[in-house]
């Protein structure tokens, strides 16, 4: 069974719906909220897409993953809000970043949205370290449930 927790417990990681519209995500000593659009989709396919995201982790030692936390229609916006997860052995780096959707390549796929998602930068286009923050593949099993 996978968990999406709609409650504050965890520890070190969590990625919760707190009231209709707004999320948040725990990252050990960081939380932030942020708003929903709950146009394209419904808290369910939020929390559906989270879990698939976080399950892709465990999949490999390295892999890339990402949290939707805003979408609208993928046909008529431009914009896909997201948290972006790097998995680096046993270390998870979590990022805040945007999908600009006529930048891509392809179109974009709401149910593999990691597909849209860049390789782990540190720095960017202006040598400005990108914010990130830390957390484990223990504490994203255990936020599941999985351990």
């Amino acid at each position: 069974m996978t968990r999406i927790s709609t409650t504050s417990s965890h520890e070190g990681f969590a990625i919760e719906l707190v009231s209709a519209g707004t999320g948040k995500i725990v990252v050990h000593d960081f939380t932030e909220t942020f708003p929903m659009d709950l146009t394209f989709w419904g808290s369910e396919q939020y929390k559906e897409s989270w879990a698939s995201a976080l399950h892709r982790l465990e999949e490999a030692d390295v892999a890339t993953s990402c949290l939707i936390s805003s979408i609208a229609d993928p046909k008529t916006a431009n914009i896909i809000s997201c948290w972006p997860l790097y998995r680096c052995q046993d270390e998870i780096f979590v990022q805040n970043s945007l999908i600009i959707l006529d930048e891509l390549d392809g179109a974009f796929e709401p149910d593999n949205p990691w597909l849209s998602v860049g390789p782990r930068e540190v720095v960017d286009e202006n040598g400005n370290r990108i914010s990130e923050w830390r957390t484990d593949i223990a504490a994203v099993q255990k936020f599941r449930g999985v351990l």
